[in-house]
């Protein structure tokens, strides 16, 4: 049975989990969400597909989860891909993707959604550049982390790389020059180079240019 993934392609947080589903070998298949039309607050998608009006949301069969870290888990489970080898490596890529969560994605998410999805004479410059500031710590972090490693965890693509990296293929300026990050770009590269990697606007649909 093909899975189904309700997405919308500017979405980080949703190319976390395709990129997970694509890259794992699994059947699966995007479902538009019309987040920019208001579809996530509409009181048939809170009861049909997630009450929380949040996407992405995995469905397979009778099986549903939303949150990419859950559905990254999920494909984990389904296929042994990207957990770790090692109870330490599962607990450390754990580690890394609430990391993640908590402070790259979320203020990255927010900084690209204040600079570029606002009308400019609403943009606030203030919360901009504090995101900002928030975010250089992040990136020098993992910057440094990066240092003399190929992936965040271990020796191959995990789900730790997957969320990590869910925000910063993204084409729309929001602060982030991958030139100033030298490992950073590099990782990215090399998860760019994986068969079977897509950018986002390839992998979901859904993008700036449709709603031009």
């Amino acid at each position: 049975m093909t899975m189904k993934l309700y997405c919308f392609g500017e979405s980080g947080n949703s190319y976390k989990a395709a990129l997970a589903l694509e890259l794992s070998g699994l059947d699966w298949e995007p479902v538009f969400v019309d987040f920019f039309n208001g579809e996530t607050r509409t009181p048939d998608y809170r009861e049909k597909i997630n009450e929380l009006g949040e996407a992405p949301v995995l469905v397979d069969g009778d099986f549903r989860t939303g949150q990419s870290g859950a559905i990254q888990a999920y494909v984990t489970e389904k296929t042994g891909r990207f957990g770790g080898k090692t109870r330490d490596e599962k607990y450390e890529i754990l580690r890394w993707v609430l990391w993640d969560n908590h402070k790259l994605s979320s203020t990255a998410g927010l900084t690209r959604f204040l600079m570029n999805f606002l009308p400019e004479d609403k943009r606030p410059a203030q919360v901009i550049a504090f995101n900002q500031g928030r975010l250089k710590s992040a990136y020098d972090l993992l910057n440094a982390h990066l240092e003399g490693r190929d992936w965040i965890v271990g020796d191959g693509i995990t789900n730790a790389d997957l969320s990590c990296c869910g925000y910063l293929y993204y084409p729309e300026p929001f602060g982030f020059d991958r030139a100033e990050w030298p490992n950073i770009d590099s990782w990215l590269t090399r998860l760019a180079e994986t068969p079977g990697w897509k950018a986002p606007y390839d992998l979901m649909p859904g993008s700036p240019a449709d709603r031009a």
